[in-house]
């Protein structure tokens, strides 16, 4: 039976004329073929080691992280923001990290450090991950709506609109927008965003789309 097995696996080696190739280079560079076999081994060790290693940073942000939101919990944001920018600072990369960015600029507007926040989320939001940017881009707009800036209020809650992965939330900053873009005077783009979140058939962005046809109304005076 063995034997039998052996016969149909060189067979099959035989028959396929990749397998044959290698295996002729193999027995002509026996030197080479011992050489990329180890740096291959290697390559797998390292990564294996850059899995792991990886795991527990993760690990480890995750417990610093923890202990700053119990900061922000408890409402004590000075030590709050003290603890997230040390896990920004020590563990970029981690989601962690991310989201340590999210509750230091919440940390921040908090304080009535509205322009920190706005330093902070305009370095974080671009690069933020999916999950992250359309909150950062969010208090963004609110960190800009507290200095007194809408049109940079405006810009900011529309890319947190176009981010949002919720209908609901891509309706709630598309209201703000709108909101900021009224305070601008730039009215097209006010009665832009309100339509967009009329427009929507979701039943949770309905919940928001009450507000948006009163300031659209007001907007066109009942024009459509």
């Amino acid at each position: 039976m063995g034997t039998s097995v052996q016969t149909a696996a060189a067979r099959a080696a035989e028959e396929n004329p990749l397998l044959v190739a290698i295996g002729r280079w193999i027995a002509a560079n026996r030197q080479k073929a011992l050489a990329i076999a180890g740096a291959l081994v290697i390559v797998i060790v390292l990564l294996a080691w850059n899995t792991l290693s990886a795991r527990q940073t993760e690990q480890a942000a995750g417990v610093r992280l923890n202990a700053a939101r119990l900061a922000f919990d408890s409402r004590n944001y000075p030590l709050a923001a003290s603890e997230l920018s040390q896990v920004v600072e020590n563990y970029s990369g981690t989601r962690a990290a991310q989201e340590a960015n999210i509750l230091l600029a919440q940390s921040r507007l908090q304080q009535g450090q509205s322009q920190q926040a706005i330093e902070l989320l305009k370095r974080f939001a671009p690069r933020a991950d999916a999950a992250f940017r359309a909150q950062a881009y969010g208090l963004l707009g609110a960190a800009y709506d507290n200095v007194g800036h809408p049109k940079e209020a405006a810009e900011a809650y529309q890319q947190a609109a176009d981010a949002a992965q919720l209908p609901f939330l891509k309706a709630q900053f598309l209201t703000e927008a709108g909101r900021a873009w009224v305070a601008v005077g730039d009215t097209a783009k006010a009665v832009q965003a309100y339509r967009t979140v009329v427009a929507q058939n979701d039943s949770a962005a309905m919940m928001v789309a009450g507000e948006a046809k009163v300031r659209l109304g007001e907007l066109t005076k009942g024009v459509r």
